[in-house]
């Protein structure tokens, strides 16, 4: 590792812990998990590399179904936000990806970056939901009317929620 890596790994550690974020590290990766409203945690993986601090946080899994329709509005996000995109990997599983160079690493821009992480992963759950699993969602509303089971957190899926005997009477 050059002194500039190292510099830039001590740097981002000494920012995380300042920042009081639980952070784990294996040489020059970072590994946290930051809390959010609709997706409930959201891993994120850091990793000085020679020429840039990489970011990688999981969104969401592969779509069951509609993927080229959740591609398509995660690419058409990617130009509206700011040194982030959207991806995929070889199994169709979505992430935000960031590529910055080490002098990003201030206690400022790790609170904006990780913020930004927080926010695209967190706006962008909820319809990536809709777009690529709206079957097992109508499954999940069906079954838990049918049981008499609490659809509470199934509200923000109410358009999926399907018609009752009793309402179509």
């Amino acid at each position: 590792m050059t002194e500039v890596e190292q510099s830039a790994v001590e740097r981002l550690g000494a920012v995380l812990a300042e920042q009081d974020v639980d952070f784990t590290q294996e040489d020059a990766v970072f590994h946290l998990e930051l809390p959010g409203v609709r997706k409930l945690k959201t891993p994120v993986r850091m990793e000085v590399g020679p020429h840039s601090l990489i970011v990688d946080a999981f969104v969401c899994r592969r779509p069951d179904e509609n993927f080229e329709g959740v591609y398509r509005w995660l690419l058409e996000r990617n130009p509206r936000m700011f040194g982030f995109a959207f991806g995929i990997d070889a199994l169709g599983d979505m992430y935000l990806s960031a590529r910055l160079p080490h002098t990003i690493i201030s206690a400022d821009e790790v609170d904006r970056l990780l913020g930004s992480v927080l926010s695209y992963a967190d706006d962008a759950f909820n319809r990536i939901l809709e777009l690529g699993f709206a079957t097992s969602i109508r499954k999940e509303w069906e079954w838990r009317l049918a049981a008499g089971e609490s659809t509470a957190n199934l509200a923000a899926f109410e358009a999926l929620r399907p018609t009752t005997d009793e309402e179509r009477a």
